[in-house]
């Protein structure tokens, strides 16, 4: 009850849930384009299994707190960084978005459509939750040591991140359906990902890049590329018109 009537907890529940929310954009536009080259049914799935998995390991990660800033110290000494465990896995996790992302923007440049019964689609699911586990885990590192930083309490902590996978579930649904039906919205998504993987990478090596750059940067493209869509669907409207009925 005292959490319920204290106006500063309150107040960091409310910050730090836009925070996560904010933080969860990533792990929306990821899964956004990796469920979309599998179909509609078990895109569904893999988006429910991968935000499932984001919540549990936000919150597992938040029940072990004094390892976790273990992390944040030294381990190992490259190149005069010192590097801890947390800056190697954002490394390697923003490695692994770069690749998967160069690997996706190939395919969609050569118009690589994987043949009938190359894949069976057991397998390309099972891979698809594979990629999912390792970027939740990623930006799962990130946003609860951001959560840390942010509270003290655990409850606030818990009460933020459960909020925000709320946000990230109901939110996902419509991004990925919009992602399948404007083919070139994944391009651009892609694009995003290699930005943050980019950023991932420069975190992890301790060059840290404002995050209020990333987000400007992908809303002044998504509405660069809201308008050509509009454009189009205005073009189609007006040669439907001009060619009548028959």
């Amino acid at each position: 009850m005292d959490l319920l009537t204290s106006p500063e907890a309150w107040a960091a529940l409310l910050t730090l849930t836009a925070l996560e929310i904010v933080l969860g954009i990533d792990n929306v536009i990821f899964l956004s384009v990796i469920v979309s080259r599998i179909p509609p049914p078990q895109a569904k799935r893999a988006r429910q299994i991968g935000l499932l998995l984001a919540l549990v390991f936000r919150i597992l990660l938040l029940t072990i707190l004094v390892w976790l800033i273990g992390l944040t110290r030294p381990v190992l000494t490259v190149a005069g960084f010192a590097l801890s465990w947390r800056d190697i896995i954002l490394i390697v996790g923003g490695f692994f978005l770069i690749a998967k992302a160069t690997h996706e923007i190939h395919a969609e440049v050569e118009g690589d459509e994987p043949e009938e019964g190359e894949r069976p689609a057991a397998d390309a699911f099972f891979w698809v939750i594979v990629q999912i586990i390792i970027i939740d885990l990623v930006f799962s590192l990130d946003s609860i040591i951001t959560a840390i930083g942010m509270a003290e309490d655990l409850r606030i902590m818990v009460a933020a991140v459960v909020i925000a996978c709320i946000v990230m579930y109901l939110s996902s649904g419509p991004v990925s359906a919009f992602v399948a039906e404007h083919p070139t919205t994944k391009m651009l998504a892609l694009a995003f990902l290699v930005l943050i993987g980019v950023a991932l990478v420069a975190d992890g090596l301790q060059f840290h890049i404002p995050r209020a750059y990333i987000y400007c940067a992908i809303a002044f493209s998504a509405a660069v590329e809201a308008f050509n869509i509009l454009a189009k669907r205005n073009r189609k409207r007006r040669r439907a018109a001009s060619v009548g009925p028959p």
